[in-house]
């Protein structure tokens, strides 16, 4: 009875379009990590610059949410998704043509933020289509674009095997072309949309700490998904010695649950509440990740890191519910200052397994480290739980 009101209400053509656009972006934004055990044998990295490597586009990212968010606000998200995918093309056509060190790779990496930070764009612009009691599922089903990492790890690796990690660069154009015109044609601004929201306001909402909580939240669902998407491969190839498509197949499983189970998350939080889930789906994502610091055999690993992409997929839907109704006219601004910080802890979580992993010479240290910051983020969700109850 839920979804059929739910297909009656807001405006689908624009609800698939932004997905859309955010699948082919989220491909485009970690296909350093889909190609990164190439890269990393034909230029010789270190753990710590694998890490940087991977992480770099995340951070590029990170910085980009927040001014598209604000963009996003002020011009429509249609306009901005629009220049958005333009801007991505740049990158693309420089790792296909021109990019042949690390230098290169840093630079185009941080350029590759900009596919990143179509986040901030293409969920509100589909929120906004929606009532308050659909706004989990429409964010959910919006921001199940992360599962474009599914296509870079099945894709990619083959893609460099056969012919080279530049081309695989080139021929993300074609996906991008595609959701562009589909963007073009199908999206549309909502036209009861809040208006721009004053800088005053803006300053009045970064100050909140709730800001803040649910940005160190967000930092390690969705910093947890990404990140753990970007260097899975190269710790897949490291630590259990499988060949790159393996490992990149093993990370294709990986992530598959953990992005489509995003739109559940949000339904589940409509249900039931999206604070009481995360509790949970946190202390879940803390002892999985506790247990595979032990480094299992590899399948134990494997089964143990795709029940924990679960748990931060889910986690990332039941955000993104909650945020809408605790700010309902800040959703653009929240979006992207949120999802900035989750563009962060995307960036720090390869680069402390990296650097734990130089200086250890053991991956133990680093999901440990991750393990002990989920734990800390219960304690304040169970003091945000409360007040977010009381206000609903």
């Amino acid at each position: 009875m839920r979804l059929k009101e739910f297909l009656k209400v807001g405006h689908l053509p624009t609800l698939l379009s932004s997905f859309f656009y955010f699948d082919v972006s989220f491909m485009i934004w970690v296909i350093l990590g889909a190609t990164g055990t190439f890269i990393v044998e034909d230029l010789g990295l270190t753990p710590a610059q694998k890490g940087m490597m991977v992480g770099i586009p995340v951070l590029g990212g990170a910085i980009l949410r927040i001014p598209m968010g604000l963009l996003a606000d002020r011009f429509g998200g249609k306009r901005i998704g629009i220049i958005g995918m333009l801007l991505t093309m740049v990158p693309l056509l420089w790792g296909w043509l021109l990019a042949d060190s690390l230098p290169q790779i840093y630079a185009l990496g941080l350029l590759l933020g900009v596919a990143g930070a179509s986040f901030a764009v293409a969920l509100p612009l589909a929120s906004r289509w929606y009532p308050k009691e659909h706004q989990g599922l429409a964010m959910g089903i919006a921001g199940a674009g992360n599962s474009g990492t599914v296509l870079a790890m099945l894709f990619g690796p083959r893609i460099a095997e056969a012919y080279g990690w530049n081309s695989v660069f080139g021929l993300a154009l074609i996906p991008l072309l595609v959701a562009l015109i589909v963007f073009i044609l199908f999206a549309k601004d909502c036209p009861t949309a809040v208006k721009p929201t004053k800088v005053s306001e803006y300053a009045r909402v970064i100050k909140m700490k709730e800001t803040w909580l649910f940005s160190f939240f967000y930092s390690l669902s969705f910093g947890g998904f990404v990140g753990m998407t970007s260097y899975l491969t190269l710790f897949f190839f490291d630590q259990y010695g499988v060949s790159k498509v393996t490992a990149g197949d093993f990370v294709t499983l990986v992530v598959f649950a953990g992005s489509f189970v995003r739109p559940i998350g949000g339904y589940l939080a409509d249900k039931y509440g999206g604070m009481n889930l995360l509790v949970w789906l946190f202390i879940g994502a803390t002892i999985t990740l506790t247990i595979v610091g032990f480094l299992p055999p590899v399948y134990v690993a494997l089964s143990l890191l795709f029940v924990t992409l679960i748990f931060f997929g889910t986690a990332n839907g039941a955000l993104f519910q909650v945020i809408p109704n605790v700010f309902p006219k800040e959703v653009g601004l929240l979006t992207g200052f949120v999802g900035a910080a989750g563009g962060l802890g995307g960036f720090f979580l390869p680069n402390i397994l990296g650097t734990f992993k130089q200086w250890t010479n053991s991956y133990s240290y680093g999901f440990w480290w991750v393990a002990a910051t989920m734990l800390v983020a219960v304690l304040f969700m169970n003091y945000l739980r409360k007040k977010v109850n009381e206000l609903h």
